[in-house]
């Protein structure tokens, strides 16, 4: 019989006399540690500050409350902000009328679900078989939370032969460290040489992705349009889809496609922001204002609620004319989420917003100052905040702040140099995008002299961290990638192997490859690579 004594469990469930049933239950699974939570708010600071083997969340977190957060959405914050990693045990308890409906639009799958009601061992076989599948998988979660990515591609494809019964998830979790790595054509073929054995939905889903990463968007909103009509529940294709239209230049369907998901599943925030911003850039006001009300409403009872969406929908108002809904959107920001880091920067931006629409062209350039000096003391600012930030600094004439604040988004990760010029082109104003070229090219050269200078010195952490900077700011330049992988190599050589770097290194010279993969430059930095891990008994 398996030993259950050393399992941590944390309940999730606003009912004490649930709560008492299900302590009551582990009690007699051996299971003593237990502690609870009462609401998704008190469920994520317990586990911000330890985790658990077991997580057992009721659905029906809102006692019925119509915006409360609900176990799916909870489990959404909880994944997407990674508090619980992929080994914790994360099973959903629900009634039977609910689960027909949860377990077709689920956005994040847990691990089991229960249905209401059920018996000691139907509880007790749940846990015996997410242990059961957890101490498969535990080797390869390991390397994977060393950062030994490749190593634990290889224990999936061994552990496909070696657990047939699991084979599946092993090719499915081998598929994602591909894409992660950047190896889409890897990443491809194993979603294929899944789809071969059994059509999946998930594993369509996996192909399409690596397709459109491949910018092979007409394969993939084929796919994608197939996939819907085959399986119209399975909710991340509707996102895809939409973002393959965007990438056409048609927001118009992008955003018929997101109401159709939302129509479905209505209560995830992060597409219904996604759908207030298709709708804005089709210019339906009055549906992106909607999609922003309700993204300002369900995100009120989430420990991660985002200021940029009072930004989002005061910006919806004003545009509508409704100049005395998006004031009190602003004070609604200000009394809310006092305290938050950026609540500054994003008060600015809206109160510049309101001024502009008044007429009151000094106020709002007063305004926008303020948000690019609140800026400075923000925290994770969206790419989207600062082009948008950008933009309206360009319609009020302010070049320099425009072109400061468009170098500040360059530093994100997803913004490229060529949407941040195509900002300064569509705004009749392509000189800047020259001038941005230029001092792009210049804080680039300073940097390579940087690392040069900290090479010499023997500084040679120093050299990859600025060199690491220079890739953000010219992902594609080939001087940048030769000298990141050969300051790396050099840190590995000489102060020991490194998971992550090594994966940077790889990229890099993936890239190089792609690029000029016969120069011997490339030959003689992948040669020195290998060396080195040779050296630490890596297999290459």
């Amino acid at each position: 019989m398996q030993d259950n004594s050393k399992l941590s469990v944390l309940v999730i469930d606003p009912s004490p006399a649930l709560r008492g049933s299900l302590q009551n239950m582990l009690n007699q699974l051996n299971i003593t540690k237990i502690e609870f939570a009462v609401s998704s708010g008190t469920a994520i600071k317990q586990l911000m500050k330890r985790s658990y083997d077991i997580i057992l969340c009721e659905y029906d977190l809102g006692s019925g409350t119509e915006d409360g957060q609900d176990g799916q959405q909870l489990l959404e914050d909880l994944r997407h902000h990674r508090i619980i990693g992929l080994w914790t045990i994360f099973i959903m308890i629900t009634s039977e009328a609910v689960y027909s409906k949860v377990v077709s639009a689920a956005e994040l799958t847990p691990t089991d679900y229960i249905l209401k009601p059920f018996a000691v061992d139907i509880l007790s076989q749940r846990i015996t078989r997410a242990i059961d599948r957890r101490s498969a998988f535990l080797p390869v979660y390991q390397l994977i939370g060393q950062g030994n990515v490749r190593a634990a591609i290889r224990a999936c494809a061994a552990a496909e032969v070696s657990t047939p019964r699991y084979a599946i998830e092993f090719a499915r979790l081998r598929a994602e460290l591909h894409v992660s790595l950047g190896e889409l054509r890897e990443a491809e073929k194993v979603y294929e040489g899944i789809i071969e054995v059994r059509p999946l939905g998930w594993a369509q889903l996996g192909l399409a992705r690596t397709l459109f990463a491949q910018e092979r968007h007409d394969e993939a909103r084929q796919l994608l349009s197939r996939l819907i009509a085959d399986n119209p529940r399975l909710m991340a294709a509707y996102d895809l889809l939409a973002r393959c239209h965007e990438t056409a230049g048609d927001p118009e369907a992008a955003q018929m496609v997101l109401e159709d998901a939302v129509s479905i599943s209505p209560h995830m925030i992060r597409r219904l922001r996604h759908l207030g911003a298709v709708a804005m850039e089709a210019g339906d006001v009055a549906a992106a204002e909607k999609s922003f009300k309700q993204v300002v409403a369900k995100a009120r009872y989430s420990e991660f609620r985002d200021p940029e969406d009072h930004v989002n929908l005061t910006r919806a108002l004003v545009k509508k004319g409704d100049t005395n809904g998006a004031t009190a959107v602003i004070r609604d920001l200000e009394k809310s989420l006092r305290g938050n880091t950026n609540v500054d920067a994003c008060k600015a931006i809206s109160m510049a917003l309101v001024h502009e629409a008044a007429g009151n062209s000094e106020g709002a350039v007063a305004e926008l100052t303020n948000a690019i000096s609140a800026m400075k003391l923000a925290q994770n600012l969206s790419s989207g905040f600062k082009i948008n930030l950008a933009r309206t600094c360009l319609d009020h004439k302010l070049d320099n702040e425009a072109e400061q604040v468009m170098l500040e988004a360059l530093n994100d990760d997803g913004v490229t140099t060529a949407q941040a010029m195509n900002v300064f082109v569509k705004a009749g104003r392509p000189e800047l995008a020259e001038t941005m070229t230029s001092q792009l090219k210049r804080q680039v050269a300073q940097l390579l002299n940087v690392a040069a200078e900290k090479s010499k010195m023997g500084d040679v952490k120093g050299a990859v961290q600025t060199l690491t900077e220079a890739l953000r700011k010219a992902p594609g330049n080939t001087q940048v990638m030769a000298a990141a992988v050969q300051a790396i190599v050099r840190q590995i050589d000489e102060l020991g192997w490194d998971h992550a770097l090594a994966e940077v290194s790889t990229q890099q010279l993936d890239k190089l490859r792609a690029t000029d993969g016969a120069s011997s430059e490339y030959t003689k930095l992948s040669d020195s690579f290998n060396a080195a891990k040779r050296k630490y008994g890596i297999a290459t």
